[in-house]
Parts: structure tokens; C-alpha cells; sequence
């Protein structure tokens, strides 16, 4: 009989105290993946210990690296022809590591990915990948779940405009024009945090790009680059969880190791739903002493409000006063985890990428199940204002984007057990 982990958290507690905030998961992945452009040992520092870091240390180790991951630093050794095929069963496990494509077509000319798996929150095409490669010269073709590409004469130079700020894409070109021939312009290009991180290292390494954080970035090809050491900047999800978490609970949270200016819109919004936010340096305080006011919340790319922090803007609807709205515009699949929500007693109705929530002083205990690592602390987070006690199952998505979760909760003043679930048929699955 299957047996999956459960956290088990008690309602009512109101966060208070400080949390450290490390590596940003999705820069880190990314960071990793472009240690493959220099032969050499390179070193990632604050990186998260969580389970993806693990895997793409794996995908990288079958590539022919030698890989020593201690504490929060990855010591990456690549060697001076890596491996050219990344497996189906750890790609499958973790869609980051499609971000292996570029740097590897780029030092080899030829690759076979399998495509990724990842998370069930909607549709990941890989269309601007394969169109921006396919302008910079490679020619990549699909067979059994692979995507295979390659480039015998080498990657040159090319402008290219993408249809949606997509940061894999963005990810992908970009670490394949540093080595291509000739200048490479990309066009509505990513901004995020975790892109300007991913150019800052590649800068170090020689890389010559401009126009980091910007919807263009420009490209000068270099014939190699160098490895080096770099740190990882804060993961900005984490600390907006935190920051929602501590609006939801009206509490009174210090959220360090991501500046204030990452979450701007996120945390504008906490201040409209009635909290007080402080931003300190390379931290910031969120606090809220009564119950939140109902906001209405827009996905959009970055600077917009992160999709990535929608499940726990819906629990903040979930208990403010008043309705909101909430609509989500770039996973069709992120509402799929509101059916566990409305079982903690949420008043959501969802309409397409709408959902419209009436809020409720009191969510109400009981046993749900993780869909994907945001969701699932969501679903955590919902629990702390429930009555009673709720336990939330298939937590390994969480152990996915948040290390040291439950410890955390412990110090900031929850009451919160990680156990083994009863048998999965007894949560109706």
C-alpha cells in the first residue's frame, strides 16, 4: 500500500518573528546549467537544498561533470567535451533541465533533451526555444520525446523576437549566443531577477551582454569563456510566500535575503489588503494587526504579480474581507489545485483564468493534497487560518521550492508535524 508524506499543521497561529530566505531555486537550476559553457570547476554558491538541486546535479553528472554539492555551494567540474544527451527519466522529473539545450548545442554543436515533465500547472511548449535556436542556425527535429538539435557549422548571430517574455526561452538563447558567432539582439526578452543573475555569471565568465533586466538583450559572441564562482540571488517566491503568509495570519514577519524591490507588486499588495511593509536593506518586515481587505490580483510577467505566488494570493482572498478577483494569464492549469482550497471551506467560483473568492473569517481544517510546489504551500499556509487541524499530503512538491519549510514554520510560532500519511485512498485519491 503507497504511503506519502503529510504535513500536518494547526490553525489559528499568527506569524511573528524572522525567516531567512536562500538561493533562488529558479536561478539556481539555471546557474548550474550554464557551467557547461566553460571547462573547468566552477562553483554556485546559495544554492537550496532541496530536491531539484539534487536532481540537476544528477543530469549534469550523466553529462560527464563531476559534481560535489555541500552545504548551500555546488561545485561544478566540467569536463572538456561533456556528455550531449540529457536522459527522459531525470528530465521528465524536473523541467528546468531543458535549460541544458543551449549551453550544450553551443559547446558541442549537437544535443538530445528529453522534452521536460515538471510541475501539472498547464501547458510548457518549447515553440520559442526551438524557433530562436532554429534563427541562430540550428536545425532540431522531435523524435520519441526527444528533442534533438544541432549545429555542425557552429550557432551564429541572430535577432530574434519572442511572442511572450518567456524566461526558459529567454534562459536558452541566451546562454547559446554567448558562444555563437556574431552579435544575437533577443527581443521581449524575460527581466526577471533570476535572468540579470544568470547574466551577472555569464558576465563574470567573459560573456559580453547588455541590456540585463531590460526587454532586449544584446549578445556578443565570445570563442570561450571561464569558469568562476557565484552566489545565487534570494528567492523572491519563497520570501512572497512568507511575506502573504504573515498577511493571512496577521502577524508580523522579517523576511530576509531578498530586498523589497523583487516583490514590489506583490507587496503593494499587501499593503492595499491593509498590512505595513518596511523594506530593511536586503530584507523587509511585513506587518498586519487586523483582518486583510479583499484585493483583486492580475498574473502577469515579471515586474507584474508572479504567477508562481498565486496560490497564496488566493488564500489571502480566502480570508480577507470582502471579494476579490483574481485572474491568472499564464498557467492554464494553476487553478487546478482550487478544488483542495474550497475543501478547507474557501468560497471560490473559477470562470476560465478568473476566480472570483468571497472571503471568510474561518477556513476549516481537513486533509488535502499538494498539486504542485506552490499550491502546496498554499495549501500549508490556508491551514494556519482553519480551524483546527489540516493536513497536506504529496508534500514532496514542496520539498521541491522550499527548504527547511516546516522548521521554519516552527520558529515563526506554528504548530506543525511533517509524518507519514495514512494510505492514499483515504485522502480520495
Amino acid at each position: 500500500m503507497a504511503h506519502v508524506d503529510v504535513i500536518r499543521v494547526k490553525g489559528g497561529a499568527r506569524l511573528a518573528g524572522e525567516v531567512a530566505v536562500g538561493g533562488a531555486k529558479n536561478s539556481a537550476l539555471k546557474l548550474m546549467a550554464a557551467t557547461l559553457l566553460a571547462p573547468g570547476a566552477s562553483v554556485v554558491a546559495n544554492v537550496p537544498r532541496i530536491t531539484d538541486i539534487a536532481i540537476m546535479a544528477e543530469v549534469l553528472r550523466r553529462l560527464g561533470c563531476t559534481v560535489a554539492l555541500e552545504g548551500t555551494s555546488a561545485t561544478i567540474t566540467v569536463p572538456d567535451e561533456p556528455g550531449s544527451e540529457a536522459d527522459y527519466d531525470l528530465v521528465r522529473r524536473l523541467r528546468a533541465s531543458i535549460c541544458v539545450l543551449g549551453p550544450l548545442l553551443a559547446r558541442r554543436g549537437y544535443v538530445r533533451v528529453a522534452h521536460p515533465g515538471g510541475d501539472a500547472i498547464g501547458s510548457r511548449g518549447l515553440d520559442m526555444h526551438v524557433a530562436g535556436l532554429s534563427r541562430m542556425g540550428a536545425d532540431i527535429s522531435g523524435e520519441h520525446g526527444f528533442v534533438i538539435a544541432s549545429a555542425p557549422g557552429g550557432l551564429h548571430g541572430a535577432t530574434i523576437w519572442l511572442d511572450f517574455p518567456s524566461v526558459g526561452a529567454t534562459e536558452n538563447l541566451l546562454m547559446a549566443a554567448v558562444l555563437a558567432k556574431g552579435v544575437t539582439e533577443i527581443d521581449n526578452a524575460a527581466r526577471e531577477p533570476e535572468i540579470v543573475d544568470l547574466c551577472t555569471m555569464l558576465t563574470a565568465m567573459g560573456a559580453h551582454i547588455d541590456g540585463a533586466g531590460t526587454s532586449t538583450l544584446r549578445i556578443e559572441g565570445v570563442d570561450e569563456l571561464r569558469p568562476v564562482e557565484h552566489a545565487t540571488v534570494g528567492d523572491r517566491i519563497v520570501a512572497g510566500t512568507w511575506a502573504f503568509a504573515a498577511a493571512m495570519t496577521r502577524g508580523d514577519v522579517t523576511v530576509r535575503g531578498v530586498p523589497a524591490a523583487y516583490l514590489e507588486i506583490a507587496l503593494d499588495k499587501v499593503v492595499s489588503a491593509g498590512g505595513a511593509v518596511e523594506p530593511l536593506g536586503d530584507a523587509f518586515r511585513v506587518r498586519i494587526d487586523d483582518r486583510p481587505r479583499a484585493v483583486d490580483i492580475v498574473t502577469l510577467p515579471y515586474p507584474g504579480f508572479a504567477t508562481d505566488l498565486l496560490p497564496m494570493a488566493l488564500g489571502l482572498a480566502a480570508v480577507a474581507e470582502g471579494s476579490s478577483l483574481i485572474t491568472e494569464n499564464i498557467f492554464d492549469g494553476r487553478f487546478l489545485f482550487v478544488n483542495e482550497m474550497v475543501r478547507l471551506g474557501a468560497d471560490i467560483r473559477t470562470d476560465g483564468h478568473h476566480a472570483v473568492v468571497r472571503g471568510r473569517e474561518r477556513l476549516s481544517g481537513a486533509p488535502v493534497a499538494a498539486t504542485d510546489i506552490r499550491a502546496g504551500a498554499g495549501l500549508v499556509v490556508a491551514g494556519l487560518c482553519a480551524e483546527g487541524v489540516t493536513e497536506v499530503s504529496h508534500v514532496h512538491h514542496i520539498d521541491r521550492g522550499y527548504p527547511d519549510f516546516v522548521q521554519n514554520l516552527r520558529d515563526l510560532g506554528v504548530e506543525v508535524e511533517r509524518d507519514k500519511a495514512p494510505d492514499e485512498e483515504a485522502f480520495g485519491f
